[in-house]
């Protein structure tokens, strides 16, 4: 059976395979068993198993697995300037990493920023980590940001979207090697549907409603 893998992937999986290959041809068993688990669980981490889209111009779907941890009202600064209703999401190490769009539009600003790498269950995290935001204006005209946040292992996150990409819900965009964290900023007339505490999965969970 076919595993889907995310194709950021290949290099450190051939590269684990390949040293754990060398430990048991060198016949050094303990090493091999621990660099086998470790192959095992890069090959888990680059899954990218495919989602149902939820269908519906209304919805506004997950950009990534994990724990929601944040769902409330703000003022974001940076590139909206607005108030919005913010929802992050904390991927660990066991979720999927591949990040999808959370609802259709046209790319309108790529924004990366270096930063540092703190925790990224972390409010500081929001505000000083490497991130990459894209500003994304949806079919009806309102815009929403989504913003790919590194976290306390990850040192590489991966944006194929640019500047003027049309995009579609559901769609990969990017991901983060091995951690992290996505925050949404919605417009506050949007209703959203999941809480603090719920685990949700990319492309597939709703997360709000226009």
């Amino acid at each position: 059976m076919r595993i889907p893998l995310a194709r950021e992937g290949y290099p450190f999986i051939l590269a684990s395979i390949f040293v754990t290959i060398v430990t048991w041809l060198a016949g050094l068993c303990v090493a091999g068993y621990i660099f086998l688990g470790i192959t095992v669980f890069i090959v888990s981490f680059f899954r990218d198993p495919e989602r149902d889209i939820p269908s519906g111009e209304d919805s506004i779907v997950s950009p990534a697995d994990g724990k929601v941890i944040v769902v409330k009202r703000v003022t974001e600064g940076r590139i909206l300037k607005a108030e919005a209703i913010q929802i992050s999401i904390f991927m660990n190490v066991f979720n999927v990493h591949v990040n999808r769009v959370p609802a259709s539009g046209r790319v309108s600003g790529v924004f990366y920023n270096p930063g540092n790498f703190f925790s990224a269950d972390k409010d500081k995290a929001s505000l000083e980590n490497e991130q990459n935001a894209l500003l994304i204006e949806a079919k009806s005209g309102k815009k929403f940001v989504v913003n790919q946040i590194a976290g306390f292992i990850a040192r590489r996150i991966v944006c194929y979207a640019k500047e003027g990409d049309a995009v579609e819900k559901g769609r990969r965009f990017g991901m983060i090697r091995f951690g992290s964290r996505l925050d949404v900023y919605l417009p506050v007339d949007c209703r959203a549907n999941v809480k603090e505490g719920d685990k949700v999965k990319a492309g597939s969970t709703i997360l709000a409603y226009w």
